[in-house]
């Protein structure tokens, strides 16, 4: 342990230990050195001269750059340890409302079980929104899967194969010029998620493939079931697609029964207006139901929005 440091000024005439053949500048020079602190985990007696700390510096440098092509990998690819093949899969259940207001906090559900004899590598899931305007309101999803009332839906694909162009699984892309970052949020990701239902933890981490989630391996005859919590902030009309692979590289390639890719979307409206909602006795907001402003004033209009949540 080291003693506390002194910074004590010398006097300024000659004292006893004045070595023998010592210029008055060399003395000076010492004098002043004595004032200031050793560096840190040195001691006057323990200091490196000044060119052995720069060959300590330029071998430590070394040995961070080999470290760091090491850890490059060389010249081994990303996709090497990716098997190559189709792995069958099934969508069980496809679920998000078509009908939606701003604010209302609401769950996106996946489940994908894997139908064949070997393990996917690692399932990954890609979620993507475009701006539809024009879209027909409370259109069902289409493509592999389920509606958001749990019937088997309609095979086909989404969008003609295209590809997201947001960042963000839940933002779109504005036109508007000038922009520095032309994404724009429809729903607010919740923090923690997505998440295996049924868990408190989140799971499916976000891959460098735009928009997608990886869930890791799948057993044979196993079934995932993955949920985002979102909440829309922006009106209108959007067409949320999703779209399934067996790994992150492009050799394993995910299909469905009939061998096409398995994916899906919902085109969903959300409306401007936002939820009715008041505090309970515990101190909760809750929606109001209909039932709770029975005989109390209201308009028409404000009924029938009741009615429609």
């Amino acid at each position: 342990m080291n003693a506390p440091e002194d910074y004590v000024m010398g006097p300024p005439f000659a004292t006893h230990n004045r070595r023998k053949g010592r210029s008055d500048a060399t003395r000076e020079v010492d004098r002043v050195r004595g004032m200031l602190p050793a560096p840190l985990e040195e001691s006057a007696s323990t200091a490196r001269p000044p060119k052995a700390r720069y060959r300590v510096a330029v071998g430590a440098m070394a040995t961070l750059l080999a470290t760091g092509v090491a850890s490059c990998g060389g010249d081994e690819r990303q996709d090497e340890d990716e098997p190559s093949g189709e792995f069958p899969v099934q969508v069980t259940n496809a679920d998000f409302p078509t009908n939606q207001r701003l604010a209302q906090n609401t769950n996106l559900t996946l489940s994908v079980r894997n139908t064949g004899e070997e393990t996917i590598p690692d399932l990954a899931i890609t979620i993507f929104t475009t701006s539809d305007e024009s879209t027909a309101e409370g259109t069902s999803t289409t493509g592999e899967g389920t509606t958001t009332d749990g019937e088997p839906g309609t095979a086909g694909t989404t969008a003609d194969q295209q590809l997201p162009v947001a960042s963000g699984s839940f933002s779109v892309r504005s036109e508007q010029e000038g922009l520095a970052i032309p994404s724009r949020p429809v729903w607010i990701l919740e923090e923690g998620y997505p998440r295996l239902a049924g868990q408190t933890s989140s799971a499916g981490a976000e891959a460098a493939q735009t928009n997608t989630f990886s869930f890791g391996a799948l057993a044979p005859d196993e079934t995932r079931e993955m949920v985002w919590n979102v909440t829309p902030v922006q009106p209108g009309t959007y067409t949320v697609h999703y779209r399934i692979a067996a790994g992150l590289q492009g050799k394993a390639k995910a299909v469905t029964a009939d061998g096409s890719v398995p994916e899906g979307e919902f085109v969903v409206r959300i409306s401007n207006v936002p939820p009715q909602t008041r505090v309970d006795e515990s101190g909760r907001v809750v929606p109001v139901k209909p039932s709770d402003v029975i005989g109390q004033a209201g308009s028409g209009q404000q009924k029938s929005e009741l009615d429609g949540q």
